[in-house]
């Protein structure tokens, strides 16, 4: 069973969604919301309460001013109140890209909240040797997409990352047409959330010595992938070995089952 809620934030309101019974597992992405999670909560929600949530400005999560910019530190603030409204001390965290980024700014703006942190595949650009040219292409692709829409957008940025393309060139685009939430999904990511997660630098002093248990979590199939050189890279500051997961960046949207049941294994010190 699932219920869904609605929580009153600075500046806006969080939608989030509470499945299943056991200790308190929290699940996120940026900008990815609380449904494309369903699959992997489901598989979860046997042992573990399975909380979600659309990131503020995205989807269900509307904001009093539609043109504030997300960083992972409001988003950060977010969560934390999510968990006040849970009336949770702490919980474990499994945050997925942007997700995880806000993950990393949860365990360092609010110490002894998060037990375990799963960060899956962060976009910590800025740990790169490249990463002036990162932020130059995170850049171009903002400004594509305020010239030419976020179709274009999105092929710089899948190009960018490192996806493969199609033999015409172009990245595989998903099945059917986007839904008006889909594109306004799109333009809340490039516009106002896409550069405070690209441009965010870890506070790895702090996650090396904070509370948190910190684990990095890598595709097995995202090797040529631009977030599996930042995970790398997280790890090997943190001086814990990455951990593999099914699947590329999204492997928990294919395999939600195989997925559940690595990080259940990480999640109880495996």
């Amino acid at each position: 069973m699932t219920t869904t809620h609605t929580l009153a934030v600075p500046g806006g309101r969080l939608h989030y969604e509470v499945r299943g019974e056991g200790p308190l597992l929290l699940v996120m992405g940026a900008p990815m919301d609380a449904g494309a999670f369903a699959p992997l909560a489901d598989a979860l929600a046997g042992d573990h309460t399975v909380v979600t949530h659309d990131p503020r400005g995205i989807s269900g999560s509307l904001l009093d001013d539609p043109g504030q910019d997300s960083t992972p530190e409001l988003r950060a603030d977010d969560v934390a109140a999510l968990l006040d409204a849970l009336g949770a001390e702490s919980a474990d965290v499994f945050g997925s890209s942007g997700g995880a980024v806000t993950g990393l700014a949860l365990v360092t703006r609010h110490p002894g909240r998060v037990r375990t942190l799963v960060a899956h595949e962060p976009p910590v650009l800025e740990l790169l040797p490249d990463a002036a040219a990162q932020r130059a292409a995170t850049d171009d692709i903002v400004e594509t997409f305020h010239r030419d829409g976020p179709g274009p957008a999105w092929m710089k940025f899948m190009t960018n990352a490192g996806f493969d393309l199609g033999g015409d060139g172009a990245p595989t685009p998903p099945p059917g047409e986007p839904s008006e939430q889909d594109l306004a999904n799109s333009a809340r990511f490039f516009a106002h959330e896409l550069r405070g997660t690209a441009r965010h630098l870890p506070d790895v002093a702090a996650l090396r010595t904070g509370p948190a248990r910190v684990v990095v979590g890598v595709g097995a199939t995202s090797g040529g992938l631009v977030t599996y050189r930042t995970s790398t890279a997280l790890a090997e500051l943190l001086g814990t070995p990455p951990v593999r997961f099914p699947g590329d960046h999204g492997g928990f949207l294919g395999q939600p089952e195989e997925f559940a049941d690595v990080l259940r294994k990480v999640l109880a010190g495996g």
